[in-house]
């Protein structure tokens, strides 16, 4: 049994009696989202498997256990149940009918009194799945009505005008989709009209799909986003009927995107969601991704692991895992991580960070402009950061500034004005300083030369890590910038493709010695 990152060999006993190696891997068995898996089989062996492990799982742990009745976990099992039913029902004895039929009765009753405990995501996943139950369960048809309301309040609560979810990561998009799709094919099958709230929430979010996606189709990676589930995110798009190019600007999500012939650049602007709603938000603001028009990751942030998460969720929501500016070594927002709030919200909010957050976009003769500045630094640092990003009509240049000025007006003031100018790489991107110490020769997946440069400013190569991959934590390169905001209170730096062929005799003349060459 192989669930995020972990396998476990039974060797004849009963997965259900295995010590769990995470609690990752834990809610990913007792969810039971792996019998769609066995439903793909499609063979008499797979559906005597499902009976068995249903079975298995209402004798052994049909009691209760920390983590398979926790609301998150306990929605995904029913849902599972439900629209695996065929599956696990065929060729069913009686009995074995009874006894299942009792057991998912029994869960739905004790979600319905404890779904008011789930925070965030799960909230709205418990609702879905209790008219899920209402809808399919004989004899429940009495709380159709009272689910149908539950779900519109929060739908109401959790999905903003624009599409976008309430907590701004992007991947609930994804997840809540993939439950909202199939629920509303279930009212339909009932001869019940699906509840308006229902429908205009799909309408809504269907387009901030395309929003998030990169060139090369890949979610860019904010407030928790890992690896793009590609497929799923197929699925979905299959049910996008209007294809339409995606919006440039999601005001109430706080996103802003700049899509220039295929080159793409999201950026964050926006500042800590509602408290229960910010469990895994990031100290990102005006940090940005940026994809080239040959479809090839650029700039990114560096995003969360498929598996392992709490080892990594510190740093990746730390403001230094994010193409974006830092100022002494501290975050934008700070995350509360004191046990009593664990306890009661099950993670650690971030508080404080950007309160006064502008933008403004102008499409000008050179290329598409962003001006965005945020106050997070204020109160701690007397600081309020500037960024402006243009990116080229033919989206083959990218320049930027990054402009420090007092909270207070007039100079900085503050003796504690280092600041750290960041621009994580993709994995797959190849770079090397050159010589004048000012510049950095890039070599995308798709063999595309690219230069960085800071006149004004050195220029460094450092090491990070890129977790948004599906294959886990992977090392990559970060293009670093140190200054002193009194000193030097505005970096202007340009990101220009410059073609292989034309590139390869200077690279040979420029890049350092004792540096390893792009194998151009």
């Amino acid at each position: 049994f192989t669930f995020d990152g972990k396998v476990v060999i039974c060797d004849g006993r009963s997965i259900f009696e295995m010590e769990p190696p995470s609690d990752e891997w834990c809610a990913s068995l007792l969810g039971f989202g792996w019998l769609c898996h066995l439903r793909a089989a499609d063979s008499a062996i797979s559906r005597a498997n499902a009976r068995v492990l249903v079975d298995e799982w209402i004798n052994l742990q049909g009691a209760w256990h920390p983590i398979g009745w926790r609301p998150d976990v306990l929605s995904r099992r029913i849902i599972s149940w439900l629209t695996q039913a065929t599956l696990v029902l065929q060729d069913a004895d009686a009995r074995f009918y009874h006894r299942f039929v009792r057991s998912l009765v029994r869960q739905v009753r004790y979600l319905r009194h404890t779904a008011g405990d789930a925070r965030g995501v799960a909230s709205l996943q418990a609702v879905i799945a209790l008219n899920y139950a209402a809808l399919c369960i004989a004899g429940q048809s009495r709380h159709v009505k009272s689910a149908t309301e539950r779900l519109r309040v929060e739908l109401q609560r959790q999905i903003l005008p624009d599409g976008g979810h309430a907590g701004r990561d992007p991947c609930a998009i994804i997840d809540i989709l993939l439950e909202l799709l199939p629920l509303s094919q279930v009212f339909a099958s009932r001869n019940i009209a699906p509840p308006p709230a229902l429908l205009n929430a799909i309408d809504r979010m269907m387009p901030m799909l395309r929003f998030f996606r990169h060139s090369d189709g890949t979610f860019a990676h904010f407030n928790g986003m890992g690896a793009t589930p590609i497929e799923q995110l197929m699925t979905l798009l299959a049910y996008d009927e209007n294809h339409g190019a995606p919006l440039s600007n999601a005001p109430y999500s706080a996103y802003q995107r700049i899509e220039a012939n295929g080159g793409v650049l999201i950026m964050d602007t926006g500042g800590a969601p509602p408290i229960e709603l910010s469990l895994e938000a990031h100290a990102g603001c005006l940090s940005f991704e940026f994809s080239t028009p040959k479809h090839s990751p650029l700039v990114v942030n560096c995003g969360m692991p498929p598996s392992g998460r709490d080892d990594w969720l510190h740093f990746a929501r730390s403001t230094a895992a994010h193409s974006t500016v830092t100022f002494n070594d501290a975050s934008s927002a700070r995350f509360l991580e004191s046990a009593a709030f664990r306890r009661v919200l099950g993670g650690a909010p971030m508080l404080g960070g950007p309160n006064q957050i502008n933008v403004t976009r102008e499409d000008k003769s050179d290329g598409i402009m962003l001006r965005a500045s945020h106050d997070g630094y204020a109160d701690s640092f007397d600081v309020i950061h500037e960024r402006t990003v243009v990116v080229s009509h033919d989206g083959n240049k990218l320049e930027g500034e990054d402009f420090f000025i007092s909270a207070k007006g007039g100079q900085i003031r503050s003796k504690l004005d280092a600041y750290v100018v960041r621009f994580h790489l993709h994995p797959s991107v190849k770079a090397s300083r050159l010589t004048d110490g000012h510049g950095v020769m890039l070599m995308t997946a798709s063999r595309d030369v690219w230069t960085f440069s800071a006149p004004d400013q050195r220029v460094e190569l450092e090491d990070s890590v890129f977790l948004g991959g599906s294959e886990g934590p992977r090392r990559n390169t970060q293009i670093v910038i140190h200054g002193n905001a009194r000193t030097t209170p505005r970096v202007v730096w340009t990101f220009q493709h410059t073609g292989a062929s034309s590139m390869a005799a200077a690279t040979r003349q420029r890049v350092r010695a004792d540096e390893p060459r792009l194998p151009l």
